[in-house]
C-alpha cells in the first residue's frame, strides 16, 4: 500500500501534534515515503521519545498551534498539513474536561487559517468517530456499522455528536469545510475510530487493560460491563488512513478511519490474558465509571471505493504487538506508581 503514497515524495509536510502516539506513526510513514517532514508538538501529551527514530530526519518545533507566530512561520513553506494537535485523552478524561475539549476549535481555527493565508495545498484533519450522533451508538447488540453521512450539516438530525469532545471536532470539519469554499484549500477529514498500539498511555482503554494484567490486579478492574463494543483500530492502520487521505483529496471529504468489526471489552480482555498466561479470578465490573456509547465501528465502504484499502491488522495481531511493546518498555519503579493509578482507571 507504500506504493500509493509515493507522490509524497520530496513534497514539504506539517503534522502538528507529531510527537503524539497516533501522530509520531504517521510521521515515520510519511518519511518512508520520502516526505519532508516539520513536527510542531507543545509535549502536553506527546513525547520526544517518541520520534527518537527520526529525530535527525525531521524539523522538530517545541511550541503551541494556538500560537499563532509560531504556527506562520513554518506554514510558508508547507504544501500539505496534517492536523493531529489537540487536546484529548481517553473517556474519563474526555468527560471530565469539557472546556479543555471544546478549546479544540480554537486551535483548529489558526491552524486552518495560517494554512490557507500561506498557500497550503491540502489540509488533512484528525477529526473523531465522536463525530457520530450517539443515538446510532445505543445498543450492544445493534453493530451498527457508522458512515460518513451518518454525521452531516445537510440534513437535520445528521449533528448530534459525542458530548463536547465530539462537537469540537465535528466544528474542526465545519470549519475546514469553510476554509475550502472560500480559500479553495482541499480538506479532507480523517474520522479516526479507536485506535491503540504502541506509544499509546494508559488513560486509553487497550493500554490500561494490558497494564492492568501485567500488574496482574485481581479482582481485574473494567469500566462497565465489558459488552460494550469498539471497533479497535491498530495504530499503523490509523496512520495508513490518515496519510491516504491526503493524497487524493480534492475539494472536501470526511472519510472514516477505523475497522468495521465490533470487539467488546472482554473479547479485548481475552486476547491480553493469552499474551500474558494470566487470568484473573475475578472481575470488578465498575458500572459507575463513564463508558461512553456501547457500541461503535466504521462501515469502510468510501475508503475502500477510494484507495482499495481497509484497515488490515486483526485484534489479536495488533494486541499482542502493542502488549509486548508495553511489556518491554516499563520499568519497575514505574509499575510501583502505576497501579495505584490504574486502580482509578
Amino acid at each position: 500500500m507504500e506504493k500509493n503514497l509515493k507522490e509524497y515524495n520530496s513534497r514539504n509536510i506539517l503534522v502538528t501534534g507529531g510527537a503524539s502516539f497516533i501522530g509520531s506513526h504517521l510521521v515515520e510513514l510519511l518519511l518512508k515515503s520520502g516526505a519532508n517532514i516539520s513536527v510542531i508538538d507543545d509535549m502536553s501529551s506527546g513525547k520526544a521519545e517518541n520520534l527518537l527514530q527520526v529525530d535527525k530526519d525531521i524539523n522538530l518545533i517545541i511550541g503551541d498551534v494556538r500560537n499563532p507566530d509560531v504556527v506562520s512561520k513554518e506554514m510558508k513553506r508547507v504544501e500539505i498539513v496534517f492536523n493531529l494537535a489537540a487536546m484529548h485523552g481517553g473517556r474519563g478524561y474526555i468527560e471530565t474536561h469539557p472546556v479543555e475539549c471544546m478549546n479544540n476549535m480554537l486551535l483548529d481555527h489558526i491552524v486552518f487559517e495560517n494554512a490557507a493565508k500561506n498557500g497550503v495545498e491540502t489540509i488533512v484533519h484528525a477529526s473523531s468517530a465522536c463525530v457520530y450522533p450517539t443515538n446510532l451508538q445505543d445498543k450492544e447488540e445493534d453493530r451498527y456499522l457508522l458512515s460518513e453521512e451518518d454525521a452531516n450539516f445537510e440534513e437535520p438530525g445528521k449533528a448530534f455528536s459525542d458530548g463536547e469532545y465530539g462537537w469540537a471536532k465535528l466544528m474542526g470539519e465545519l470549519q475546514l469545510n469553510a476554509f475550502h469554499k472560500q480559500y479553495g484549500i482541499n480538506g479532507a477529514a480523517a474520522r479516526i475510530f479507536t485506535a491503540y498500539g504502541e506509544r499509546e498511555n494508559e488513560s486509553h482503554a487497550a493500554i490500561a487493560l494490558i497494564a492492568k494484567a501485567l500488574l496482574k490486579l485481581d479482582p481485574y478492574p473494567i469500566w462497565g460491563n465489558g459488552q460494550q463494543t469498539r471497533n479497535f483500530t491498530y495504530v499503523k492502520d490509523t496512520a495508513m488512513g490518515l496519510a491516504l487521505a491526503g493524497t487524493q483529496t480534492k475539494g472536501f471529504e470526511t472519510l472514516n478511519v477505523g475497522t468495521s468489526s465490533h470487539y467488546t471489552i472482554m473479547e479485548l480482555c481475552e486476547v491480553v490474558f493469552d499474551f500474558y498466561q494470566w487470568r484473573p479470578e475475578k472481575f470488578d465490573f465498575q458500572l459507575d465509571k463513564p463508558v461512553g456509547v456501547k457500541s461503535r465501528a466504521s462501515d469502510n465502504t468510501k475508503i475502500k471505493k477510494l484507495f482499495g484499502w481497509e484497515p488490515t491488522i486483526n485484534l489479536q495481531e495488533g494486541v499482542v504487538k502493542t502488549a509486548d511493546w508495553y511489556k518491554n518498555n516499563i520499568n519497575e519503579s514505574q509499575l510501583a506508581d502505576l497501579e495505584v493509578k490504574l486502580m482509578e482507571r
